[in-house]
């Protein structure tokens, strides 16, 4: 447990970072605390930005984690606009941006992912924009609307979910995926069709297979897509969404153990005993899948976040968890449940075409992962399914007459 009068610097105020600043304070911390954030606003959720905040109904105050002053309130140091620049573990300090030091005792690096630049000609032109932050969604956001056309490169969630508000904003949408089929990275071929087909019935439009080699521009701003076939694609703006890298530079700076992201433990806790790390730039153990990985989605961060401020305050560590995340577009909600490892069997639940079905894939007779459309039950009984570790009966699983508590229970 660490010293009660101990200061606790937590670098990054996203989800998980705010997140945790607020724990601290819930599970009895009464040590000083600092957060630092590189944003001009308190930590909020990203989510609604590719969705309710394109749209016009959400702002920074309705999506922040807490109000401004409930930092104060509870003698957390928020420290907006401001960026570290480096740590200095010798000394335990950490160097910021507007040239101040901060001695920590205890330091939690929650400095996220960052889109993925394309690293091609015209990548810096006027209009080509990106979805991670407030300021980029009010961008975007600004740029959108009738007799507006956007190019939408990369045919992942953030992608499609941008285009379906951009078609909520009477904005026409085009996307352009590099492979055979959207979501082709995180999805199976039933899915990625199911997708298709919702978004092609709002208008938007899809070219698969097509590779992005330059943007084209007018005065500084971008006028098209450039495709490795020749053809170029008019747009009056290009959101490019292809991926995202961790913000692990300042830890390997440091000579922390870094592996496509901070290496941590089960308590969040990096190769110093003094740092931790949490959210999306971590590289962390998920003991049902026997592997660590990373993972970029809210309930990770808040996972992550619990394990932190446990292990700081001193209480048991949370229960292990099943990882989740969501996506929704339309009226369209998919949860996801797991992560689709070494299946060999997928099970189809339900029919795609009446808009509620669940996708479950199987390693032998057990569940690995959930896509559930419109299914609460598949989602919620699948996910406890995957984290027991519990052998399912295939056959009543693919048959909807069974109910999922019934399959569960067998």
């Amino acid at each position: 447990m660490t010293s009660p009068d101990a200061h606790v610097v937590i670098v990054g105020a996203g989800h998980a970072g705010g997140t945790l600043a607020a724990l601290l304070r819930q599970y009895g911390y009464a040590g000083p605390v600092t957060l630092v954030g590189e944003e001009p606003i308190p930590p909020y959720q990203r989510p609604p930005l590719s969705k309710a905040w394109l749209k016009g109904e959400a702002d920074a105050e309705s999506l922040a984690l807490k109000p401004l002053e409930f930092y104060a309130e509870n003698r957390i140091d928020f420290r907006p606009s401001v960026r570290a620049e480096r740590i200095d573990r010798d000394r335990k300090a950490l160097v910021l941006s507007d040239g101040t030091t901060l001695a920590y005792d205890i330091l939690v690096l929650a400095t996220g992912a960052r889109a993925i630049r394309l690293p091609i000609p015209g990548a810096d032109l006027e209009g080509i924009l990106e979805l991670r932050t407030a300021a980029d969604a009010e961008a975007l956001k600004a740029a959108l609307g009738p007799g507006r056309t956007m190019a939408v490169v990369g045919g992942g969630y953030i992608g499609l979910e941008a285009a379906a508000s951009a078609r909520a904003l009477g904005a026409e949408a085009i996307v352009l995926e590099r492979e055979p089929r959207i979501l082709a990275r995180v999805a199976g071929e039933v899915l990625s069709n199911f997708f298709r087909t919702l978004h092609e019935g709002h208008g938007v439009r899809f070219l698969t297979g097509a590779s992005v080699t330059g943007f084209r521009g007018e005065g500084g701003k971008v006028t098209g897509v450039e495709l490795a076939d020749g053809r170029v694609i008019d747009c009056d703006l290009a959101l490019v969404g292809v991926g995202a890298v961790p913000n692990q530079e300042l830890a390997q700076a440091a000579g922390l153990a870094v592996n496509r992201g901070v290496v941590v433990d089960l308590e969040a806790r990096t190769s110093d005993p003094s740092i931790f790390a949490i959210g999306d730039v971590t590289l962390r153990p998920m003991p049902i899948y026997g592997r660590d990985f990373r993972m970029e989605s809210v309930p990770n961060a808040l996972e992550q976040a619990k394990q932190a401020a446990c292990a700081i305050t001193g209480r048991p560590a949370p229960a292990g968890e099943t990882p989740w995340q969501w996506s929704d577009q339309y009226d369209i909600k998919l949860q996801i449940a797991g992560y689709n490892f070494d299946s060999d069997q997928t099970l189809v639940r339900g029919d795609p075409a009446s808009g509620r079905f669940a996708i479950f894939h199987l390693k032998g007779d057990q569940v690995q992962a959930v896509e559930a459309i419109n299914s609460p039950p598949e989602f919620m009984m699948g996910r406890q399914l995957i984290g027991s570790r519990r052998p399912v009966d295939k056959q009543r699983l693919a048959d909807p007459s069974v109910s999922m508590k019934e399959v569960a229970a067998a």
